[in-house]
């Protein structure tokens, strides 16, 4: 079986390039795909849409229903109604996550995900990411957390690229050398 990531990437794909090149632009799409995942990862609503008694046509009004004062681009709706009937609904959380990823490389913007063994001040991670910025040449959002474990120290995560100075992970470099 596929796993939903790949499954996903395509439909991500189509809907960025899509979105990229006609009104209302690749933010609003981005707002609206954000709605969709979010009621989609809700289980009452997921419960729903599996009812093998509605037909795709009800299921796909189900879903505009839900998202009644939403204006949804001509894009978004032929989604909904490609993914009902390939019966791939519920992937729209792991689609929007990777429109979100195509849209910010588009942008020249890449996630952080910072962890820290201690809460850091605004102060604290605005000089963080400056720094971590000029490094990667990327504007980056940073997601901070809180990690006790680390003991001291931070983690970074951007893409694939792992940044760990944490006192755990020393431990850890320190005790494999030990025992080699």
């Amino acid at each position: 079986m596929a796993e939903n990531s790949t499954v996903a990437r395509p439909y991500a794909q189509a809907l960025y390039s899509a979105a990229k090149v006609s009104l209302p632009g690749l933010q609003v799409t981005a707002d609206n795909i954000k709605l969709l995942a979010g009621l989609l990862e809700m289980p009452y609503a997921r419960q729903v849409l599996a009812d093998p008694r509605l037909t795709d046509q009800q299921r796909c009004d189900l879903v505009k229903d839900a998202l009644k004062g939403v204006t949804l681009d001509v894009h978004l709706t032929n989604l909904i109604a490609l993914l009902v009937e390939n019966d791939r609904l519920l992937l729209m959380p792991e689609i929007a996550e990777q429109f979100q990823t195509l849209k910010d490389q588009g942008e020249g913007v890449a996630q952080a995900e910072i962890a820290s063994a201690f809460p850091l001040s605004d102060e604290q991670v605005s000089e963080l990411v400056k720094m971590l910025e000029s490094k990667f040449k990327l504007k980056l959002k940073p997601h901070v957390t809180v990690n006790h474990s680390l003991i001291g120290g931070v983690r970074v995560v951007v893409g694939d690229y792992v940044l760990d100075t944490s006192v755990q992970a020393q431990l850890n470099r320190l005790r494999d050398a030990l025992v080699a």
